[in-house]
């Protein structure tokens, strides 16, 4: 949409979120609420899809959790919504990991992404999109 408004990443912002394995938030850095414009405890206990933007393919998203659920890590292109309704773009990492605590989960860490990687996705995520 095109009154969507976008947020783009400072080149030192740095997203840090962790799910348990079913994809629910247990923490999240200062950036990551900042950009998403979540309150910590508003993203505590929610399931990270909180953010997950309509432009995004669900074939993203499958291979994102088939990769993680293997034991492997995944990198990939992300755009999500912020909770005014706007967007913002990064690229991410996703850790299968185990908490403080013991228990399995995954940690995402995501920063800026180019002016040029967001382009090339852009184009490759309509077209996903279009075969859906």
């Amino acid at each position: 949409m095109a009154n969507e408004k976008e947020t783009v990443l400072d080149e030192y912002a740095f997203l840090v979120s962790e799910t348990d394995k079913k994809g629910i938030i247990t923490f999240a850095n200062d950036d990551f609420c900042s950009i998403a414009e979540y309150s910590l405890e508003e993203l505590i206990g929610q399931p990270h899809n909180l953010v997950r933007h309509k432009d995004m393919p669900k074939a993203a998203f499958k291979d994102l959790w088939d990769t993680v659920n293997r034991g492997e890590i995944w990198t990939g292109y992300v755009k999500n919504a912020t909770k005014s309704g706007g967007f913002y773009w990064v690229f991410a990492t996703v850790y299968p990991f185990i908490g403080c605590d013991g228990s399995d989960g995954f940690l995402s860490c995501r920063r800026k992404a180019s002016t040029e990687e967001i382009e090339e996705y852009k184009e490759l995520y309509k077209q996903m999109i279009s075969q859906e």
